[in-house]
């Protein structure tokens, strides 16, 4: 294997960026925070962790919802009815009774801003391959599960405190990613700060996220909160053309939460900057060829090559080109040969494919005799003393 560790200037001009920005040192017992866009893990604590995760489950619930709208199995305008066991939860409710056929659409609602503990049990019901609740939370635990939430088990549809229902905090910020990057037609759903439904609770007609309306470009997820898992938050935010999603629970008070949340958006956004570290086309390095009618070949990304990094300046970016040499001949443009390794100080290591800058064929029959020479010169041929 052969390794570049100085790369070429093309790289090495633009990014002279490695000092690490200052770790945000959470109080919350759990956090994970990811730039969407390039797949950063900015923070993790606790991240993998299973716990209560409240009320924030309920995006597991309303995923599975906008999949069946869009797969045809439920619409928006569809009327469902209500059971004594939804009608019978309390907490964050809409309020319903087993009089009402509630629009899907206003259930998507009641359960997004209001956090509508019936409401999710109605939309349960109906998708449920038995009508029952304990029937949908096992969907959704094989649901989440495919979709790689290894961290998941519901035992119900709403969060309700349940032994054995746990979510981690980096699958509910993976569950987010999905929601906004799946459904952007339902997505701006979450950023509505009222709902009122039929006149009825006048008193929980407002979306519990702290970040709304703060400037800050925050438009979603879901609060959480339950004696046992304390108070969390999902919660996203999008400033010019970034979009970082984090999750966090186990904080003691409504006002921590909140505080808490706008700090770490502040500290996503300013303490750290995508940049451009190379061109998609521009060579990066050279790799040795093997029996070629070249010597070497060019290695270039395929496409620009952005990468988040601490906005401090100082010594340069670690970085390597990997690859197994020498390449044989011939070599197709466009071939993948190598990785271009990135190493931002504080942050996990980014891995780019490299290909071939131009096709390189293989060596006519008289240089691959020379070739083949050569090499058997140099480890079998007479040594120094032998010609003396």
């Amino acid at each position: 294997m052969t390794i570049f560790r100085s790369l070429a200037t093309a790289l090495a001009a633009v990014v002279a960026l490695a000092l690490p920005a200052q770790a945000f040192d959470t109080s919350a017992r759990a956090a994970f925070v990811l730039d969407q866009k390039t797949g950063t893990v900015l923070l993790a604590k606790n991240a993998d962790e299973q716990m209560p995760p409240a009320s924030m489950s309920k995006l597991m619930t309303l995923y599975m919802a906008f999949e069946a709208i869009e797969e045809g199995r439920l619409s928006l305008d569809e009327r469902l009815p209500v059971s004594s066991h939804a009608a019978s939860y309390g907490g964050s409710t809409m309020f319903l009774d087993t009089t009402d056929r509630v629009r899907v659409e206003d259930l998507l609602r009641g359960i997004v801003v209001l956090s509508g503990n019936d409401a999710c049990v109605v939309i349960a019901e109906a998708l449920s391959p038995d009508g029952t609740e304990d029937g949908f939370a096992d969907l959704m635990t094989r649901r989440a599960q495919q979709m790689g939430l290894t961290n998941s088990v519901f035992k119900n549809s709403n969060g309700w405190p349940a032994e054995g229902h746990v979510m981690s905090m980096r699958d509910l910020a993976l569950l987010a990613s999905h929601i906004i990057e799946d459904f952007p037609d339902f997505y701006p759903m979450f950023a509505e700060q009222r709902f009122e439904f039929d006149g009825r609770a006048p008193a929980n007609v407002s979306n519990r996220n702290p970040l709304l309306g703060l400037g800050i470009g925050a438009d979603g997820l879901k609060t959480g909160h339950t004696q046992a898992a304390g108070y969390g938050l999902v919660g996203s935010a999008e400033q010019n053309g970034r979009r970082i999603i984090f999750s966090l629970t186990g904080l003691d008070s409504n006002r921590a939460r909140a505080e808490e949340s706008e700090a770490i958006v502040n500290w996503a956004f300013r303490q750290f900057a995508e940049k451009r570290i190379a061109e998609g086309g521009t060579r990066i390095a050279t790799a040795d060829v093997w029996m070629g009618a070249q010597p070497e070949v060019g290695l270039v990304a395929e496409t620009d090559v952005s990468l988040l990094v601490p906005v401090l300046t100082g010594a340069p970016l670690e970085a390597e080109v990997v690859y197994t040499g020498p390449l044989e001949a011939p070599i197709a443009k466009g071939q993948k040969l190598a990785e271009l390794i990135v190493r931002p100080e504080g942050l996990p290591e980014h891995r780019v494919p490299l290909v071939a800058e131009n096709a390189v064929q293989g060596a006519g029959f008289v240089n691959r005799v020379m070739t083949v020479g050569g090499v058997l010169l140099r480890r079998f041929g007479p040594s120094p003393q032998d010609v003396m």
